[in-house]
């Protein structure tokens, strides 16, 4: 390869492991490599973020692409960036994986080739390598242990077959043995009627990717270096190159352009709407449902248009969500709804709980059972106790709630002094009446009652009546402001 130091031999006398010899010991645990290609510029995305950091189900497409990789228990995750690379380490920083995460960079990009010769220094010389693409997001763990299990010692890639093959290399085959792969602007008539398509992703033996990819060649009409080359090298050494098919055509497609990620986007929201009805829930239209994490639900709940699962949500037995609400790191206990146009965010809800509509449930909050949450209520870092309800118009921030409090509308707590939080307590029993504001810190006991539009900053003791309001006077012959843009200047 012009300008490239090679590593390894490609003599026709070079020795490949036979299938034997690359087994091992017996229940050693393979060394898996998972090289990820995303140097790509992405200049058909028509965005200042780069390819691969585009959203789809709310993660990043090189998220989903590194937590698959994790899934198989890989012991290396090396991309391969290029442009914007300080971008896209950056967003990647906070991936966790027990994998080693290795970043190398392709400068220039010549082709998918030389992407994996750049990543061979970190690649050790045995175990096996998957190949993967940060723009591919979809790719399934079932699918890639297929892939393998059918390399053994060898190659195994995965192909699909496409009534419009157009824009994809083409399989050939010589009475169903895989001799090579010819990309669509290298073929001929007759293969360009082939329907059998490289979707790109391989599974490879480390020794055959450091004999072979240093000699790969940009003899074509990209003047680029094909990884798909390899698979005619590997073909001319007598190995049988296996290939294996994804279950879904969705799980290998890439996207180049907003119009293909929003595609993609709805292809895979329809097949997890599909697993989650089979798995018995109810979901009133799958084609307005978006799930950007995992959900885990009970039995008989059901999910209206427009809901958006986020992180890690759980859904007990009997839950109802209504339209157009938000769910994100949550868990809703049995019997519990939520009305329409409500968000709750990292906050547990017990059993048999109303929210909504319009409430907002933001972080560290805790609903025990029978909580009554209403419209336009906003919670933080709070625990309601049970049966408890504040159900028209209410903040309640660093507040915590007894048991069977009834909150007034137009409740505040004043939980920010301008520096620090203080924190509310209402007591079992505590009646508040309606505009009330609760000055923190403050301690409302037991049984005790505040009167409407009052301002309560001192303690209030139990079973008492506490009122805190300015005294109200009237003000004889008081004349009201007069409208004067109709009036005559005064110059």
């Amino acid at each position: 390869m012009d300008g490239i130091e090679r590593k390894g031999g490609s003599e026709a006398s070079d020795r490949y492991p036979s299938r034997l010899e690359c087994r091992g010991p017996r229940n050693k645990p393979m060394d898996l490599s998972i090289v990820i290609l995303a140097a790509g510029k992405g200049t058909r995305m028509r965005s200042g973020i780069a390819k691969v950091l585009q959203p789809i189900a709310g993660r990043p497409l090189l998220q989903h692409v590194l937590e698959t990789g994790s899934q198989l228990q890989a012991n290396r995750l090396v991309v391969v960036y290029g442009h914007a690379g300080e971008q896209v380490q950056a967003a990647m920083r906070g991936f966790q994986s027990q994998a080693t995460l290795l970043w190398v960079k392709q400068e220039p990009q010549s082709g998918t080739g030389h992407a994996v010769l750049c990543a061979l220094p970190v690649l050790p010389p045995t175990g096996k390598t998957l190949i993967l693409y940060g723009d591919v997001p979809f790719i399934t763990t079932q699918t890639l242990q297929l892939l393998l299990e059918k390399s053994g010692c060898g190659l195994s890639m995965l192909t699909m077959t496409l009534q419009n093959p157009s824009g994809y290399g083409r399989i050939y085959r010589d009475h169903g043995r895989v001799l090579g792969i010819v990309e669509e602007k290298d073929a001929d008539a007759h293969q360009k009627l082939i329907t059998e398509v490289n979707t790109g992703i391989l599974c490879v033996d480390n020794a055959l990717l450091h004999a072979e990819i240093p000699c790969l060649n940009n003899d074509n009409a990209q003047k680029e270096y094909y990884l798909t080359d390899l698979i005619a090298r590997v073909v001319a050494r007598g190995i049988v190159v296996d290939t294996v098919a994804p279950q879904a055509l969705w799980e290998v497609e890439g996207v180049n352009d907003k119009v293909q990620l929003a595609a993609l986007e709805r292809d895979w929201q329809k097949a997890q709407a599909k697993r989650l009805m089979l798995q018995g829930l109810t979901i009133a239209d799958p084609l307005r449902f978006d799930l950007r994490g995992q959900l885990t639900h009970g039995s008989d709940c059901y999910v209206d248009i427009n809901v958006i699962f986020e992180g890690q949500v759980t859904l007990g037995n009997h839950v109802h969500i209504e339209a157009n609400c938000v769910l994100k790191d949550c868990v809703i206990g049995d019997h519990s709804r939520v009305r329409a146009m409500s968000s709750i965010d990292s906050a547990r809800i017990e059993d048999h709980c109303l929210l909504g509509p319009f409430a907002r449930i933001r972080p560290d909050t805790h609903l025990e059972s029978g909580v009554h949450v209403g419209n336009f209520v906003e919670v933080k870092k709070s625990i309601l106790g049970r049966g408890s309800k504040a159900n028209h118009l209410t903040y309640l921030g660093d507040a915590i709630v007894g048991e069977a409090v009834n909150i007034g509308a137009g409740t505040i707590t004043c939980n920010y002094d301008g520096f620090n939080k203080h924190t509310t307590q209402i007591d079992a029993g505590v009646f508040i009446g309606s505009n009330n504001s609760l000055v923190a810190p403050v301690h409302i006991h037991a049984g005790a009652t505040t009167g409407a539009g009052s301002v309560i900053s001192k303690d209030v003791p139990e079973n008492t009546l506490a009122v805190g309001r300015s005294r109200q006077q009237h003000i004889e012959q008081w004349q009201r402001p007069q409208d004067r843009q109709n009036k005559p200047s005064d110059h």
